[in-house]
């Protein structure tokens, strides 16, 4: 093969051969200028794309710091007020007073409340903030209404037991 690649070579005026060298020549001078262009404006990419994620793991690690901080401090301490009270805050803080229709307190930590109409994702945002505040919910009847989204309740709430 390569004595074959020889022959042709020497077949080959000197001049032509001259033009084949320089063609060579310039062709792979060509192809190492693309290929160094390429890498060029990979790296920029690839350099842009490290800073961002730095940038990101920054807050990730701020972000867990808070965690962490935010993990080891001691839980709220549960609301010393009467629960009719505080539940009727809550409600009145929350918006869900105005489907409030009525609020008993069998005892002091334990309320029956009825709702009217009240949008379903309220109420149970509402009883998750109540959580946070060691109320939870004991019982609970939701119907329906006739309006899209809209439900009536009729729950029973109660201080978390203290430990």
């Amino acid at each position: 093969m390569i004595g074959r690649l020889r022959r042709i070579w020497e077949s080959r005026a000197p001049r032509e051969q001259a033009v084949v060298t320089v063609l060579t020549v310039i062709v792979s001078a060509a192809l190492y200028l693309w290929l160094i262009n390429a890498v060029h404006h990979a790296r920029q990419r690839v350099t842009t794309s490290v800073m961002a994620l730095r940038v990101q793991s920054g807050v990730l690690d701020r972000q867990a710091i808070e965690y962490a901080r935010l993990r080891a401090m001691p839980p709220p301490a549960a609301s010393q007020t009467d629960l009719r009270t505080h539940v009727k805050a809550r409600a009145d803080a929350s918006g869900m007073s105005r489907a409030l229709s009525r609020i008993d307190a069998p005892d002091p930590d334990q309320v029956t409340l009825v709702l009217g109409a009240v949008a379903f994702p309220d109420w149970l945002d509402w009883i998750a903030s109540l959580k946070l505040q060691h109320i939870r919910l004991e019982s609970c009847r939701i119907e329906a209404l006739s309006a899209p989204g809209l439900v009536s309740v009729t729950a029973t709430l109660a201080r978390t037991s203290r430990r």
